[in-house]
Order: structure tokens, then C-alpha cells, then sequence
């Protein structure tokens, strides 16, 4: 009876639309004002416009925006669409937008679709879409849309989501049950709905609210895809980034649909690698979100000698291990017995199906197996031979359970193994898929969403896609990765910050200064934390955290710093939990940190503590802002961070943007200004980096390579530089031990031509041997292209 309202869910038509008339510019403004239209950054977005081929260009940069279709704090595509000029200025070639698509009511972040068909209301619709891309489009900039193939929402009322709706009222028997990822027979034919019992669905993760896509059904992708991939075809959309790829059935059939359906355009997978993994090399796609990245630029700031004095710090302090492998492993089975335990649950039943038997020692071999994956999942086909790199994994994850089992179940284990791989004589297509869909979400929540919590020994390196027991990383490192990526993935994104990063990179930046004052900060904590009568009722691991938020976060507000400690204990689940909140462990953990902030003679020597550490964040600031804007890859700024960015983990990271500060800041820098402070340092090398990728794209893009540049001299090593191109990048790192050795002291890198302008200083240099001294006089980086270029 509901057949004719799913006739047909495909896209409904988004007409470009011309953008709103703008008001007339006021008059100059005073020289030393800035009026809010901003005539002058105008005119200056109208000058650097690319040409009418920019579309045919490849990426050159990204800019993240977040958006919000709620009332308080909305920002839809009417205030997307305002950014336009700004944006054309800073340099960028695309805007980045959060997922489109009508989403659950009073969504904050996009990600629960209900409604693959429409264009969200709360954000505008598509009459407003329409404007914002057209608008977009005027000023040489192009659109990247977030898709979620995943999964849909239970929104409330469920006929919001009308394909949900109609598998709830008619079950297995409806056209759209084969939308959803079901297992029927243990829901007794129908769909448990979050909060009556343990689902029987896949979900996103552990959230009940969230029912698992089968995108391996054509028909399913035609119908979740149409609407965007007609924003393709009518040119308001130029390239999509595919939320969470590790839960579909078949990644790598996925992209080839999706890659066939928009042919030649930027596709990116939110796919996390972790140490040595590689992506697939048969992807259909141009590269990750960047999270390889932004832990391997980060390392480079690392000091390598504050490992030991800060790991034998941590322990002393927590009592808690010298590494994070155990830490990780019970992360892991945290998750697989608790949160996850439905999806573990399923899987099992497929096992038992395909082995023709229960036994405990096959479930615990299972169990073992899934958290011992080195990485989110291997990629294994039915039907195919395993690829070794597949192979590679499941042995080494074998060989780390068969530790944790008894020698009597290493036999269940290799039976494991081999169906997981597909070999041998039983092979079972649901096992092969199903192991992997489950192992995905068991490292996010295992990992990242626990471990991290648990394990703070540099909280600075507990970052998504990261190790944290990889302390940091060698210059040698850095570069082979660039070359690589120069070579495989030269459109691959990079990133210092995300919405789903823990902390945004500035706040690492800080933070990484510590392992070059491992003394002082040890110092200073044993200090702080015995300022006091009263003794600290927080476990040992958060108190330390705790100390490393307020340096790196500093200043902070009370709410925010209660807002981050009650998603890191109850992320932690040792004393409370989400699901299981302690409410009086929670209060006095939140009374201590309020204690702290209204310590005034604690706060003052907190202050002057990190303002000692101000000069070496600074030069850690803008060092891995240019390496990663110079480096292989097409660079995102995440919303804010063109300015010194400071905020933590969600949902702090997805609050306003004040673009006015920002467009002052710029336009000040634009009219000859000098930079007052780091803001205004890191945007002059956002904005030039950005602006010198867009103009040579050759330089950058595909086809280009990453060449080490060679610093010889007693600080040699302070020194991290590369050609692109025709363009230097120069940096410096460990800025703390440079100053302890009295400086560059005659250091000299190779630049190998001579005739070089720094196009964040204007300083001149002749070549092809540069004093580092005189490079970094006026900052700790350099961006060097030939002296005739002048952008």
C-alpha cells in the first residue's frame, strides 16, 4: 500500500540557480580598520581566480567545513556559500563539505542519513545547494561531498527513513529488506529496535542507531548514490570522499561501481592504515583522507631521546605498562565482549553454521584472532586467492593470539585462520566477508575509542591512525613515505586535523615539545599535581592526562575541560563508561579539574610553564603546517586551522569558526601587514603554501617528485627540507635541542640552483648553498621558489 511513495527513490533534480545579487561594497575602510564585507580581500579573491579549465585541474587543496542544520550554531550552505571569496584567497581548489544528504532531525554532523534521495532541509535544500555550488564554482573553487555507503539511521518517527519503515512494518518479506544488513532468523523475522534486546543487525560500530547498507546490491547502490552522482553529472559536485569503506562487503567492488559511475573525478576512502599496511593497490580511488600522514609528519617533530626518561616517567607515575601492545590487546577484548559483543555474537553463528559444530575453543580462537588484527581488516574476496598482503596479516594477527591461547586451540585457530582466508576445502562467502566487516570496528572501538584512553604515555601520538607506541619518526622515514606517495598516490589527501581527530594538531605541536624538556615537564607535573592538601581522586593514566590537556590545550574553559574529561574516562571504561557511568567518580574527577582551574597560584605556575614552551611550539607549529602543505598529496585544512588550532576531541573540533578574525588576518597580511604573532604566522604560510600549489600544479601534482634536500653542519639535523618541483620547503625541528647547541652555527643546506625568493618573507637567496641562519631569521620555515617567480 506504501508502494507508490518508493516508486522510485532516485535524485530529484537540483537545478543550478544563479547566486543571490551581493550588496555593494561601503568605502574603503579607514588603513587601519577592516570593515565585515571585506572590499579588499574581494578584490584580491577576483585576482587570483583560476581560469575557466580549473575544473579539468587537478586538486591542489582542501578546505573542511562542518556542517550544522540545528538551530543554535547552524552553519548550512547559505553560510558555506558566504565563505566563497575567503576561501578563493586562501588558496584552496576545492571545499570539502560534511555529508549533504538529508540527515536524522537535529543531526550535528551529517553521518546519520535517513533519506538518500534528498538534499537536507535543515541545511538549506537544494535550491540553496544550487546557489553555494554556482557561487562556488564563480570563484574557481570546487565542491568534495562526504558520502556514507555504510549505513542509515533510525530516526524518530522511523518514517523519516521510509525504506527502515517499511522493512519494520512488513520484515523479510519487504522489496527493501535486502537494503539492510539483517540477520532474521535471529531477530524471529523482524528487526530489534535499539533498546529492546541485542540487535540483530550490522551496525556502524556499537551504535544501535545506526543499520549497516549491503552496497554490494546494485540496486541499493543505484538508489543511495543517485542523487549525488546526478549533482556529478550536473557539474555542482567534482569529487567524493567515501565515509568508513572498511564495513562494506566488498570495498574494492564498491569503488569500481562508484568510480564507473563518475568517471574521471577525485575519489577518496576514509581508510585507516596502520604501520606497514598499504592500500590496496586495486582500489579504484586517489588515495586516503590523510591519517598516514598526519602520524608520520607528527613524528617528525618528535625528539627521539625523550622516549626513556618520559616512558619511565609514565610508568612510575601510573603503574601502568613500558608499551602499549597489552594495553591494546585488552582494548580490543574490551570491545569484543562488551560493545561489539552482537556483531561477535553473528559471527559465530556463521562459524558454527560452516564447521558444523559448537565448541568453545573455536570461539575463543575467534575472539583471539579478531584482536590480534594488526590493522582495521584484511581485504580477501570470495572466490579469489587471498593477496599476500592479506595472507601477511592474518599470520602475523594468528601468531600474536596464539599467545594468548592455550596450545590444545592452536589448531581451532588455524581452522580460523583458514576460512577467514578463504583456503581449504571449506569456504564459506558470508565467513570470508563477515570476519572482515567485524575486525573494522573492533579496531575503532577497541583502539582508538579505549586504548587510547587508557595509555597516555605522550598523549600527543594517540591520534587517529596512529601508534602510540611509535615514539617518532626519523627524517629517512619521513621521505621514503613522500616519495611513495609522490609515486603511487600523488592525489592522496593529507591532514594535521579532522573532525575525528582527538586533538587538533596544534595542541600535538605543544605537546611534542615535552620530549625535548622531559626533565622540566616531569618536574612540573610531580609539582602540580602535589600542590594541594587534597589527593587527587582520579586514576593515575587521566590525571596524567589531564596535565597534558592543559599544556597542550592551554587556556581552556572549564566546560570545554569537563566536556573532554567526561569523554576520556567513560572512553577509557576502567571506572565509568557510557553505558555504565559511575556518577560519583565522574563528579569528583570533575570537582578536582574545577579545583585546578580556580588554584590561582597553581593556574600562574601553569601559565609561565607553558609560556616557556611558546617559542618551541611556534617553530613546531608552522614546521608541520608547511611540510604538510609542500609535501606529496593534496593538502586539507580542517575549518579553523589556518590559524593556530587548539581544540580536542568532538565535539569540541566542531564548533563556530569565527571567519571574520580570520579575514582580517588575511587581509592584513594581503595589504603588505608583517605577521604580528603565530596566527598570523601560520596563515601567511597556509595561504602562500596554497596559493603556490594552485599556480604550479606541476609542481605539485601528479608526475611531480619528492626530493630530499641535503643539510650539511653541526645542526644538520634540525633541518628537514625537499624539493617539488621548482619549489624549496625548508623546516626546522627540534627546536629545543638547536638552541641548547647554540644554533645553526654555520649549517648549510643545498638548495642546487641559485637565484631563490622566500614567498613568506620576501627575503632573497642566492645559492645553491644557503646559510641556515640567515634562511630561518625571520621564521623557523622557508618556502623557496626560483627569484622570478613571484607566486
Amino acid at each position: 500500500m506504501h508502494a507508490d511513495m518508493h516508486a522510485d527513490m532516485t535524485a530529484e533534480p537540483v537545478e543550478p540557480v544563479e547566486p543571490a545579487a551581493e550588496e555593494p561594497l561601503p568605502a574603503d575602510p579607514p588603513e587601519d580598520t577592516v570593515s565585515e564585507d571585506h572590499s579588499t580581500e574581494k578584490n584580491l579573491a577576483e585576482e587570483i581566480v583560476p581560469a575557466e579549465d580549473a575544473a579539468a585541474a587537478p586538486p591542489t587543496g582542501t578546505y573542511r567545513l562542518q556542517l550544522r542544520g540545528t538551530p543554535e550554531e547552524r552553519f548550512g550552505f547559505a553560510e558555506a556559500a558566504a565563505l566563497a571569496p575567503y576561501l578563493a584567497s586562501l588558496g584552496v581548489s576545492h571545499v570539502y563539505l560534511s555529508p549533504v544528504l538529508r540527515a536524522a532531525p537535529g543531526s550535528t554532523h551529517g553521518y546519520d542519513v535517513v533519506d538518500h534521495s534528498r538534499l537536507s532541509d535543515e541545511l538549506g535544500g537544494p535550491e540553496a545547494f544550487g546557489a553555494m555550488a554556482t557561487r562556488f564554482r564563480a570563484h574557481g573553487l570546487r565542491v568534495l561531498v562526504d558520502v556514507v555507503p555504510n549505513h542509515m539511521a533510525f530516526p524518530e518517527p522511523h518514517a523519516l527513513n521510509l525504506p527502515l519503515s517499511r522493512v519494520l512494518e512488513d520484515g523479510p518479506g519487504s522489496p527493501f529488506a535486502k537494503w539492510f544488513d539483517v540477520d532474521w532468523d535471529a531477530g524471529g523475522g523482524r528487526i530489534v529496535l535499539p533498546g529492546e534486546g541485542e540487535p540483530n543487525y550490522r551496525r556502524f560500530f556499537d551504535i544501535s542507531g545506526l543499520i549497516g547498507l549491503r552496497q554490494e546490491d546494485p540496486e541499493v547502490f543505484r538508489r543511495t548514490h543517485g542523487l549525488l552522482l546526478g549533482l556529478i553529472e550536473q557539474g555542482l559536485v567534482d569529487g567524493l570522499r567515501v565515509d568508513h569503506p572498511d564495513g562494506l562487503a566488498d570495498p574494492r567492488g564498491y569503488l569500481r561501481r562508484l568510480a564507473e559511475a563518475a568517471p574521471d573525478r577525485w575519489l577518496l576512502v576514509e581508510k585507516i592504515t596502520e604501520g606497514a599496511e598499504r592500500l590496496p593497490p586495486d582500489w579504484s580511488c586517489a588515495g586516503t583522507t590523510g591519517y598516514d600522514s598526519l602520524g608520520v609528519i607528527g613524528g617528525l617533530f618528535v625528539d627521539p631521546a625523550g622516549e626513556k626518561p618520559l616512558t619511565d616517567y609514565y610508568v612510575a607515575l601510573t603503574g601502568g605498562p613500558a608499551g602499549f601492545e597489552e594495553v591494546e590487546h585488552d582494548g580490543r577484548l574490551y570491545a569484543a565482549t562488551h560493545g561489539l559483543k552482537p556483531e561477535i555474537d553473528r559471527l559465530l553463528r556463521v562459524l558454527h553454521r560452516v564447521v558444523g559444530e559448537r565448541r568453545p575453543g573455536l570461539e575463543r580462537a575467534l575472539v583471539e584472532l579478531l584482536v590480534a588484527m594488526p590493522v582495521y581488516r584484511a581485504y580477501v574476496v570470495p572466490g579469489e586467492d587471498a593477496p599476500q598482503q592479506a595472507v601477511d596479516i592474518l599470520s602475523e594477527a594468528a601468531d600474536r593470539a596464539s599467545a594468548h591461547l592455550p596450545e590444545d586451540l592452536h589448531g581451532d585457530l588455524e581452522t580460523v585462520v583458514d576460512l577467514a582466508l578463504g583456503r581449504g576445502e571449506r569456504t564459506d562467502a558470508e565467513f570470508i566477508v563477515r570476519f572482515q566487516q567485524t575486525s573494522a570496528p573492533l579496531a575503532a572501538k577497541g583502539v582508538e575509542d579505549t586504548a587510547f584512553y587508557r595509555w597516555n604515555r605522550m598523549a600527543a601520538l594517540n591520534e587517529v591512525g596512529g601508534d602510540p607506541g611509535r615514539f617518532s619518526v626519523s627524517p629517512e622515514d619521513f621521505h621514503a613515505h613522500c616519495i611513495r606517495l609522490a609515486r603511487d598516490w600523488p592525489l592522496t589527501m593529507t591532514t594535521l586535523s579532522t573532525h575525528d581527530t582527538k586533538r587538533e594538531e596544534d595542541v600535538r605541536a605543544w605537546l611534542t615539545v615535552l620530549a625535548e624538556l622531559p626533565g622540566e615537564w616531569t618536574e612540573a607535573v610531580e609539582r602540580w599535581r602535589t600542590w594541594g592538601p587534597a589527593t587527587s581522586p582520579l586514576e593515575p593514566d587521566l590525571e596524567y592526562l589531564l596535565w597534558q590537556t592543559l599544556v597542550g590545550a592551554w587556556p581552556i574553559t572549564r566546560g570545554r575541560l569537563e566536556e573532554f574529561l567526561t569523554k576520556a574516562m567513560r572512553e577509557a571504561k576502567t571506572r565509568t563508561s557510557w553505558t555504565d557511568q559511575d556518577a560519583d567518580y565522574e563528579e569528583a574527577v570533575l570537582a578536582y579539574a574545577r579545583d585546578v582551574l580556580s588554584d590561582a597560584d597553581l593556574i600562574t605556575d601553569m601559565t609561565s610553564f607553558v609560556g616557556k614552551l611558546a617559542p618551541y611550539a611556534r617553530v613546531n607549529t608552522l614546521g608541520q603546517k608547511l611540510v604538510q602543505l609542500a609535501m606529496p598529496g593534496v593538502p586539507d585544512v580542517y575549518q579553523g586551522c589556518e590559524l593556530t588550532g587548539l581544540a580536542l576531541v568532538d565535539p569540541d573540533n566542531r564548533r563556530p569558526v569565527d571567519y571574520g578574525r580570520r579575514r582580517e588576518h588575511l587581509t592584513r597580511l594581503d595589504t603588505g601587514r608583517r605577521p604580528k604573532e603565530v596566527d598570523d604566522e601560520k596563515l601567511l604560510v597556509t595561504s602562500r603554501a596554497l596559493r603556490l600549489r594552485r599556480a604550479h600544479p606541476e609542481w605539485f601534482g601528479p608526475g611531480s617528485r619528492h626530493e630530499p634536500v641535503a643539510a650539511r653542519g653541526p645542526a644538520a639535523g634540525h633541518l628537514v627540507g625537499f624539493a617539488r618541483g621548482g619549489a624549496v620547503a625548508l623546516a626546522t625541528r627540534l627546536p629545543v635541542g638547536l638552541e641548547r647547541r647554540g644554533g645553526w652555527a654555520g649549517t648549510r643546506v643545498d638548495v642546487r640552483d641559485q637565484g631563490w625568493r622566500d614567498v613568506l618573507t620576501g627575503c632573497t637567496h642566492m645559492g645553491p648553498i644557503l646559510d641556515a641562519g640567515r634562511v630561518f631569521e625571520h621564521l623557523p620555515v622557508a618556502l623557496l621558489v626560483p627569484r622570478e617567480i613571484d607566486r
